[in-house]
C-alpha cells in the first residue's frame, strides 16, 4: 500500500486547486522529520490532524476500525503560515544539498514546492489546514 500526505484545508471548499500528490514525502516522512528537526522547524506530521472525512477514507480503503472512528476528536487546524516556515526551511536545504534524498531529492521537491503553493493561498484566503494520511 502506497501513502499520501495531502493537505485538508478547512471549509467545503476553497476557491482554489489543493492537491498535491504527497507519494515522495509519505515515502521520506522519517528522513524529512529528522531534517526538519536539525533545521529547527516543525516537523511536517507536527501539523497531521485526522478528521471525520479522512477517516472514512481510510475506512473505506479498507484501513482500520470502523468503531474508533465514532470516537475521534475535533481535527486540529493550523495557521498556513506555520508550515510554510517548515516547507520553505524545507525547500532551501533541499535546493542547497541536491542530493541529500539521492534520486528522491528532486520529487520531494517537486510536492514542497506543491504545498508551499496551496499553503500560500491557504494564507492569503485567511483560512486554516492541516494534514492528513491516505494509503491505496
Amino acid at each position: 500500500m502506497a501513502a499520501s500526505l495531502y493537505i485538508v484545508v478547512e471549509g467545503e471548499d476553497p476557491g482554489f486547486d489543493i492537491f498535491v500528490n504527497g507519494h515522495a514525502l509519505a515515502r521520506n516522512e522519517d528522513p524529512l522529520d529528522r531534517l526538519a528537526e536539525s533545521l529547527g522547524v516543525a516537523p511536517l506530521l507536527q501539523f497531521f490532524s485526522a478528521d471525520e472525512n479522512s477517516m472514512c477514507v481510510l475506512l473505506e480503503q479498507g484501513a482500520g476500525d470502523p468503531e474508533w472512528a465514532h470516537h475521534l476528536p475535533d481535527p486540529q487546524w493550523f495557521d498556513p503560515c506555520e508550515g510554510l516556515v517548515t516547507v520553505r526551511a524545507l525547500i532551501q536545504f533541499l535546493s542547497d544539498s541536491p542530493v541529500a534524498f539521492g534520486s528522491e531529492t528532486e520529487p520531494v521537491l517537486l510536492e514542497l514546492r506543491e504545498y508551499e503553493t496551496v499553503l500560500t493561498k491557504t494564507d492569503k484566503y485567511h483560512l486554516r489546514w492541516h494534514l492528513a494520511v491516505s494509503w491505496r
